[in-house]
């Protein structure tokens, strides 16, 4: 019962989408309508406001994070990766936005940070490597969570491995439509319209 609890709490907090919430609120309309229609911090910079982007992005970490700490001080384990596992499918497929939400970036690096701070900020590294480098998004998504269960069987123990290889699944199912377009030279680059 506790994992399922700790799995429908991560999934509650991860489907609260604060990148639509924020751009509503400022006034810029349906972030959906906007760039890539993506509802993440990605997306709310091509609206000019770096300001709502980094709300985004910390309010998006926070909800992964704060579902992985509660279900920890609820038990260990499968708990925790119930948790984790609920958050990034709660943002990738939110309830209220009928299903169709974010790419998870995020909320994932908030739930690696908190389930295991060293697999979290080393993955967090990679992705400002590669995002320095190609000024790509996606791309240093894909190559940080790719390397992330490497990260994770290095640096923690195997349930952490279990939660880094759904967090790589998820977020390459919600990267498709990037995946094709880095193998097509047409991904746009941080910052530029999409």
């Amino acid at each position: 019962m506790l994992v399922i609890g700790a799995f429908l709490l991560g999934y509650l907090l991860g489907s609260v989408p604060f990148g639509l919430v924020l751009t509503r609120l400022a006034g810029l309309g349906d972030i959906r309508q906007i760039g890539s229609g993506n509802i993440g911090a990605t997306n709310v910079l091509r609206t000019g406001n770096k300001g709502l982007a980094a709300a985004t992005l910390l309010l998006d970490a926070l909800k992964g994070a704060v579902a992985v700490l509660v279900a920890g001080y609820l038990g260990a384990g499968d708990i925790v990766l119930a948790a984790g596992a609920g958050a990034v499918l709660g943002h990738a497929f939110p309830v209220w936005l009928g299903f169709r939400g974010g790419k998870t970036v995020a909320t994932s690096y908030g739930v690696l940070i908190a389930a295991a701070w060293p697999v979290g900020l080393c993955a967090g590294a990679v992705w400002l490597i590669i995002a320095g480098l190609t000024r790509m998004s996606s791309l240093a998504a894909l190559v940080s969570f790719a390397l992330a269960p490497i990260l994770a069987a290095l640096l923690a123990d195997v349930t952490i491995v279990k939660l880094a290889l759904v967090i790589a699944v998820v977020v390459f199912v919600r990267h498709h439509t990037n995946i094709r377009r880095l193998i097509a030279g047409t991904e746009p680059r941080i910052g530029q319209k999409a």
